[in-house]
C-alpha cells in the first residue's frame, strides 16, 4: 500500500491514468482539479522538503545476504548470517561504504546490530522477520534519560535493528518489510508476564547521518522507528502498520534528537503517530538533551491514540517543532502536546498546520498531567514550562470533542495560539465544548468557540491576525475509486473563497484497505 501526500499536478497526472470505467467521473474531478490548479496556479512548484540534510549515499561496495548463508524460507535462523555479514562491512570498510542486500524471501532472525557506511537495501517481496523466541533477544542497558527500562525496572529487550556511535546508515529498498511479529510481546504485555521493557522494532543511539525510506515497518512489540540522542535523521516514503489494539506500537518517536526530517508516509498503529519525546522525569532533566529542529510534513495516518504529539517524555526539552500537511483517520486525538508535574524541560516553538482530521473523539490537547512517573523520586516541583503553541489552519469532521488545554496552576501554559480552526461535530444536538484551565493565549477564526481564557483580540503576542488564512468557508469534495479488489483511494479537495487548503495544489490521495 502506498499513500504519499503530492501536489496537484502529480494528481492530475494520476487522474489521467484512471481506468476507462470510471471515465465520467474522472473527466468530473478532473474539472475540479485544473479549476484548483488556474486558482492557485503557483502552488503547483515541488513540495517543500527537508530531506536534503542527509544526501543519499551510493555503494559501490555490495554483498548479499545469501553470500554469509542467508536463507529465506521463513523457518531457518538468519542471526548468524546477518551479524556475519555486518562484521565484514565493519572490517573491511570499503571506501563510500558497503550495501547488503536483501532478495525476495522471508529472513527469519534475531537482533542485530548495524555498522557505519552501510545501506540495508530490501527488494521487493524481501522480509525480514523478527523471531518470537524471547531468549533470542539479548538486554542491554537502560538509556541514562530514562534511568530504567520504559515499562519495567532494570534493563530492557535490544530492538530488532540496533546501532550506537554509527554514522552514514541507509535503511532503504523497494518497499521490502522489516516485520516485529508483535503479538507474542503484546501478550506478555496484556497478562502482566513481561520481566523487561519490550524491544522497539529499530532504536538508533547516538548516531548521525541516517535515511530510512522505502520500506514497510509492521507489527513491532514496542515502538517502531527509535531515534534517540541522534542528529540529521531522514524518514520518508515510509509505511509503518500495527493492529489498532497493540500497545505502544508508536509509529516514529525521535527522543532527544536534533534535525530530523519526517515526511510523506502512512503511519497506522496503536498509538501515536509520531511522537517527539527528550527523556523521563529526573533521568532526563540530569541528561539534559533536547529535541529540536523537528519537521513532519505530509504524514497520513489512523490510531486510537495521537496523531502528532510532543510528549510526554520531555524533560530536556522540545523546541523548534514544525508539523504541517496531516491528515488523520479514525483518531482519538488529533494534536496531543502532553506533559506532568516532575517533568520540568521546555515545550516552546511548535507550530502544526494544515491538518485534516475525520472521525476522531478530540481534535486538540494539550495537557500537564498526562503520562506516569519512573519512580517515586521524581520531583514534584520540577514543573514544565509549555509557551508558544502555535495551531492553524486545521479543518475536522465528526469530531466529538473540540478541544481541551489544562495547563498546570504554578506553570500556566502561555503564548497558546489557535488560528483557522473548524473542528465539526457529529450530527445532532450533543455539542461537547472545549474545556480549558491555567493557559493563556488567543485565539482567532475557531469553531467551535473555545474557552474565555483565550482572547478573541485581533492583535495580540500569542497570535497575531497577520499572515493568518482567511479561508474560513470551506467545503471538501471527495471522490473515490476502487483499485482491483485490495485497496480503495480517496481524493479530498478542500474549496474555499480564494485559497485552497490541503497542501500545495489542494488536495491529498489517502490509499486505505477496502
Amino acid at each position: 500500500m502506498k499513500c504519499w501526500p503530492n501536489g496537484a499536478l502529480w494528481y492530475y497526472k494520476q487522474l489521467m491514468k484512471l481506468p476507462s470505467t470510471t471515465e465520467t467521473m474522472n473527466r468530473w474531478v478532473l474539472c475540479i482539479v485544473s479549476t484548483l490548479l488556474l486558482m492557485n496556479w503557483s502552488a503547483v512548484a515541488e513540495w517543500e522538503t527537508c530531506s536534503g540534510i542527509v544526501p543519499m549515499q551510493y555503494r559501490y561496495d555490495k554483498i548479499s545476504i545469501l553470500d554469509f548463508g542467508g536463507v529465506g524460507d521463513g523457518k531457518t535462523l538468519n542471526t548468524k548470517a546477518f551479524r556475519e555479514a555486518i562484521f565484514r562491512i565493519e572490517h573491511l570498510k570499503r571506501r563510500g561504504g558497503t550495501l547488503l542486500y536483501i532478495p525476495p524471501g522471508v529472513y527469519l532472525t534475531g537482533p542485530f546490530n548495524l555498522t557505519s557506511r552501510m545501506t540495508l537495501y530490501l527488494a521487493g517481496g524481501a522480509v525480514i522477520k523478527a523471531t518470537q523466541d524471547p531468549s533470542q533477544w539479548p538486554l542491554v542497558d537502560p538509556l541514562p534519560s530514562y534511568g530504567r527500562g520504559r515499562e519495567r525496572p532494570g534493563g530492557r529487550y535490544m530492538s530488532l535493528l540496533h546501532g550506537n556511535g554509527l554514522h552514514d546508515v541507509i535503511i532503504t529498498g523497494e518497499n521490502g518489510t522489516i516485520d516485529g511479529q508483535g503479538d507474542v510481546w503484546w501478550n506478555m504485555w496484556r497478562q502482566r508476564t513481561l520481566q523487561y521493557t519490550r524491544p522497539h522494532l529499530v532504536e538508533l543511539m547516538n548516531s548521525r547521518g541516517i535515511i530510512f525510506s522505502n520500506v514497510i515497518f509492521k507489527n513491532s512489540p514496542f515502538w517502531n522507528i527509535h531515534p534517540v540522542y541522534c542528529s540529521n535523521v531522514v524518514i520518508r516514503h515510509v509505511t509503518i502498520l500495527a493492529p489498532a489494539d497493540s500497545p505502544n506500537t508508536d509509529g516514529i518517536d525521535p527522543d532527544s534528537s536534533s534535525n530530523v526530517c519526517i515526511e510523506d508516509s502512512y503511519i497506522s498503529v496503536g498509538d501515536d503517530l509520531i511522537a517527539v519525546k527528550s527523556g523521563w522525569d529526573q533521568y532526563g532533566i540530569a541528561y539534559g538533551r533536547s529535541s529540536h529542529g523537528i519537521t513532519i510534513r505530509r504524514i497520513t495516518g489512523s490510531s486510537p491514540f495521537a496523531g502528532i504529539a510532543v510528549g510526554s517524555e520531555t524533560s530536556g526539552g522540545v523546541v523548534d517543532v514544525l508539523a504541517e500537511h496531516i491528515s488523520l483517520f479514525n483518531m482519538g486525538v488529533g494534536i496531543h502536546i502532553k506533559t506532568n508535574i516532575g517533568r520540568g524541560g521546555m515545550i516552546r516553538n511548535i507550530t502544526v498546520s494544515n491538518v485534516y482530521m475525520e472521525n476522531t473523539r478530540m481534535g486538540i490537547k494539550i495537557a500537564g498531567d498526562v503520562g506516569d512517573h519512573p519512580d517515586g523520586n521524581f520531583n514534584p516541583n520540577a514543573l514544565p514550562i509549555v509557551k508558544g503553541i502555535k495551531i492553524k489552519d486545521v479543518w475536522g469532521e465528526k469530531v466529538l470533542q473540540a478541544g481541551l488545554i489544562r495547563g498546570i496552576k504554578n506553570s500556566p501554559f502561555s503564548g497558546i495560539c489557535l488560528s483557522n480552526i473548524n473542528l465539526h461535530g457529529n450530527p445532532g444536538p450533543r455539542k461537547l465544548p472545549w474545556k480549558c484551565s491555567d493557559v493563556r493565549g488567543a485565539a482567532i477564526q475557531v469553531s467551535p468557540w473555545p474557552c474565555s481564557e483565550l482572547t478573541s483580540s485581533q492583535q495580540t503576542g500569542a497570535c497575531s491576525i497577520h499572515g493568518q488564512s482567511n479561508c474560513s468557508h470551506q467545503k471538501k469534495v471527495s471522490y473515490l475509486y476502487h483499485e482491483g479488489s485490495d485497496h480503495q483511494v480517496v481524493l479530498t479537495v478542500f474549496l474555499a473563497s480564494g485559497c485552497v487548503h490541503g497542501g500545495n495544489g489542494g488536495g491529498y490521495i489517502i490509499g486505505k484497505d477496502a
